[in-house]
C-alpha cells in the first residue's frame, strides 16, 4: 500500500475525520507498506495490511466467497493484455461512455473490481485506480495489475461501507457487481458521495425483463445452487458446459437460430476474437458465475435513473442494464 493513499482513507466503522495511524512490519525499498496495520485513533478499530493490501472486512462479512474462488481460478481470461483480445476494453468504454483520452490522469474508484478486468483497462489508459473488492479476488487483482505500479491500489473492502473520504474521485464505476449485492439500491445510492464536483458515474447491472422469464432452467437450478458447496457448483457447471458447449458454439454463428442459446442452462460465450479454448473457458467462468452467487437481484433502469436523480446527480441517463450521471460542478 502506498503511503499517499492514506490521505484518501477514513475509518469505515466510525467515519472519524482523524487520520488512520500506521504500523509497518514490512515495506518495500520505496516505502510502500507490505505488511502492517491501520488503526483508527477515534474508535480503536484495527485493519490489517497483508500482501500490500489493506483489509477493511471481517471474515463473516464476505457473502461472496465464490467470487474469490472464481477469480483466483480464472484470473487471466478477461484481462485483455494477458489474453490477446480487446473485449474488456470495448465493454468498458461502451458501458461507461467515457473516452480514452479523458481517463488519463484521473483518479478513479473501481467498486467491486473482481480480478481487475476493468481496473487493468483504465490503468492502461493512464488513470490511477483505487480497486476495491469484498472477496479475496482482490489478491488476483493485485497480481494481474502489478505491472501498472503506482497507478493501481488494491483494497479489500465492502462497497456498502468503503473506507474513503467523500468527494475524492474524478469518476466511479461499478460494473458486473450491483446485482450480486444484498442491497443494490443502497449500493447505487451511496457511491455518488465519493465523486468530486463534476465527477462521472457509470453503472451496469442485470435488467429485469423478458430474458429472465425465458431462462427457466437457469432459475430453477438457482433455487439450489447458491446453497451448494462451491466445488459441487463448479462440477455441475463443468458437466453442463462439457455437454452443451458444442451445441451453443454450433448455433452461435446462425442468425435467429442462435436465439435458442438464451434458453440454455449455460452462458455460451462465442466472441470471434477468442480462440475455441478461450470461448470454452469463458463459458465455464460465466456459467459458474450464474449459479454460485448468493444474490442475483435485477433492476429496472428507469428506477435506477430516478434513484440517481434523487441523489442530486446531473445529466442522468439510463438504458436497459446501464446508468450514468455526473456530480454537480459546484
Amino acid at each position: 500500500m502506498r503511503r499517499t493513499t492514506l490521505d484518501m482513507l477514513e475509518c469505515p466503522h466510525c467515519r472519524s475525520d482523524k487520520a488512520l495511524e500506521v504500523t509497518v512490519n514490512d515495506q518495500t525499498e520505496a516505502g510502500d507498506i507490505v505488511e502492517g496495520a491501520l488503526r483508527c485513533p477515534a474508535c480503536d478499530a484495527v485493519y490489517p495490511i497483508s500482501n500490500s493490501v489493506p483489509r477493511f472486512v471481517a471474515a463473516d462479512e464476505d457473502y461472496c466467497g465464490n467470487f474469490g474462488f472464481q477469480w483466483q481460478h480464472w484470473k487471466d481470461i478477461q484481462i485483455d493484455r494477458l489474453s490477446g483480445h480487446t473485449l474488456s476494453e470495448d465493454r468498458f468504454f461502451q458501458d461507461s461512455r467515457w473516452s480514452r483520452d479523458w481517463l488519463k490522469g484521473k483518479i478513479i474508484l473501481d467498486a467491486g473490481c473482481g480480478a481487475g478486468r476493468f481496473t487493468d483497462v483504465a490503468a492502461c489508459h493512464g488513470a490511477t485506480i483505487m480497486a476495491c473488492d469484498l472477496s479475496e479476488a482482490i489478491d488476483a487483482c493485485r497480481e494481474v495489475t502489478a505491472d501498472h505500479g503506482d497507478r493501481v491500489e488494491c483494497l479489500q473492502a465492502s462497497i456498502l461501507d468503503l473506507p474513503f473520504r467523500k468527494g475524492v474521485f474524478d469518476a466511479v464505476y461499478c460494473m458486473g457487481v450491483i446485482q450480486h449485492t444484498p442491497d443494490p439500491g443502497k449500493v447505487m445510492s451511496s457511491l455518488p458521495a465519493y465523486l468530486k464536483p463534476g465527477g462521472r458515474l457509470a453503472y451496469n447491472f442485470y435488467e429485469e425483463g423478458l430474458w429472465r422469464r425465458l431462462q427457466i432452467v437457469k432459475y430453477a437450478l438457482r433455487l439450489i445452487t447458491p446453497r451448494l458447496p462451491i466445488g459441487w457448483t463448479l462440477n455441475l457447471s463443468r458437466w453442463m458446459v462439457r455437454l452443451l458447449f458444442p451445441l451453443t458454439a454450433a448455433l452461435a454463428p446462425i442468425r435467429k437460430i442462435r436465439l435458442l442459446n438464451h434458453f440454455m442452462p449455460i452462458s455460451g460465450v462465442h466472441y470471434p476474437a477468442l480462440t475455441r479454448e478461450q470461448q470454452y473457458t469463458w463459458t465455464l467462468l460465466d456459467t459458474f458465475d450464474w449459479y454460485a452467487p448468493r444474490y442475483e437481484l435485477r433492476q429496472h433502469h428507469q428506477e435506477v435513473r430516478a434513484l440517481l436523480e434523487a441523489q442530486g446527480l446531473e445529466q442522468v441517463d439510463s438504458q436497459p442494464g446501464l446508468a450514468w450521471g455526473m456530480a454537480p460542478d459546484r
